[in-house]
């Protein structure tokens, strides 16, 4: 199969840049044809390794260009790029002739839908449902997040798949006919678990809103009044790391908590650790989850939507907590940090837990997806 991804750009050290190098690298050492399409990269490397064999094309729209312009400008920016994206998009895909197109529900999910280029085309979520209101914002621009969002619904309906991360997520849309639903893979699966002796506890996540770290913040300083030798290591980077480090000083935490630079090799980190913790806000099918599970970390998570509720089973391989609830996510915690026993048990589910995640059993899933697509008898 000849198959693309449209993405912004491949240059970011997200969970989606991941997931998707993953995927392409997979496919093409299966004797696929994989290409890239995307719009933002401006020369700059892929944050994750790919193939040599995969093609990349950068389309020069740049939209991150117009990050810093006021409200109105965006808007007559953004139409014209859009209208330039369709266009340079519709003249490749053309070109390539290609078998599928997978839409990573980035800048061109409002068209791709609609170029006859004789390719089948799959949009793919990597947040949940509620990704556009979960910042609760009021007014003119609540009222344009809720517009977008039943935007998204109309949008999904229009493609020949629809994919999801969850079956959690995939009830809030509705049970569209073309949905599916596929979990994203861990990325790896060390020999060894890690021994879980190690006084530390590690957190992975960009340093924004969505992933909550301030209120992880705020309930460790509840765990370190009981256990003082422990640690915590928050690996990421983003637009609030100085609000962060604030907060970690006023609280008298430094000696504490650890705020690190991501690193593309975060399997030692999660295997010289002991507990994950979450305090995302929204997710999609966290990455940090799947990958502590398959070190063998138990986990302790704010029931956000969506995913956790999809990797942690209650009491087995970890707790999920209620929303916001600090005093119950910090007294989640102390049970693992205070209770050897029952934190390599959950450690040891964890690992056994982790299969269904399993990249051959995933991409299996994917490729049988494909196919269906093109030969639809496939599907019975």
């Amino acid at each position: 199969m000849k198959i693309v991804y449209s993405i912004l750009g491949t240059y970011n050290s997200g969970g989606m840049e991941r997931v998707l190098a993953n995927k392409a690298n997979y496919l093409t050492s299966k004797g696929h044809e994989l290409i890239i399409i995307t719009t933002d990269q401006q020369g700059r490397p892929s944050n994750f390794a790919l193939d040599p064999a995969i093609q990349q094309i950068d389309l020069g729209i740049n939209y991150t260009d117009d990050l810093n312009l006021d409200l109105l400008q965006k808007v007559q920016s953004y139409r014209r790029k859009q209208q330039k994206h369709r266009e340079c998009l519709e003249r490749l895909l053309s070109d390539l002739q290609v078998d599928i197109v997978v839409s990573m529900f980035d800048h061109d999910a409002s068209f791709l839908y609609k170029i006859d280029d004789g390719s089948k085309k799959v949009l793919e979520i990597h947040f949940s449902r509620f990704k556009r209101v979960q910042y609760g914002t009021r007014g003119i621009r609540g009222l344009v997040n809720r517009l977008r969002m039943a935007q998204d619904l109309r949008l999904a309906k229009k493609y020949d798949r629809f994919v999801v991360l969850t079956e959690e997520d995939m009830t809030y849309w509705k049970g569209g006919k073309n949905i599916a639903v596929i979990p994203n893979a861990h990325t790896f699966y060390p020999d060894q678990p890690a021994t879980l002796r190690a006084k530390r506890a590690v957190a992975v996540g960009r340093f924004d809103y969505q992933k909550g770290f301030d209120e992880m913040i705020r309930a460790w300083a509840i765990v370190a009044k009981k256990f003082p030798d422990w640690i915590l290591e928050i690996y990421g980077h983003g637009p609030l790391k100085a609000a962060l480090q604030a907060q970690i000083d006023e609280a008298e935490l430094s000696e504490q908590i650890f705020l690190r630079a991501p690193v593309k090799d975060i399997m030692p980190v999660y295997l010289n650790s002991s507990v994950l913790l979450m305090t995302s806000r929204y997710e999609g099918l966290p990455m940090a989850l799947l990958e502590a599970q398959a070190c063998g970390l138990p986990m302790v998570s704010m029931a956000c939507k969506c995913g956790p509720r999809d990797i942690i089973k209650q009491n087995k391989n970890g707790y999920l907590v209620e929303e916001g609830n600090l005093s119950e996510f910090a007294q989640k915690v102390g049970i693992l940090l205070k209770n050897d026993r029952r934190r390599r048990a959950m450690g040891r589910n964890a690992r056994e837990m982790s299969d269904k995640f399993g990249e051959e059993y995933v991409m299996q899933r994917w490729l049988h997806l494909f196919h269906s697509l093109i030969n639809p008898e496939l599907e019975s």
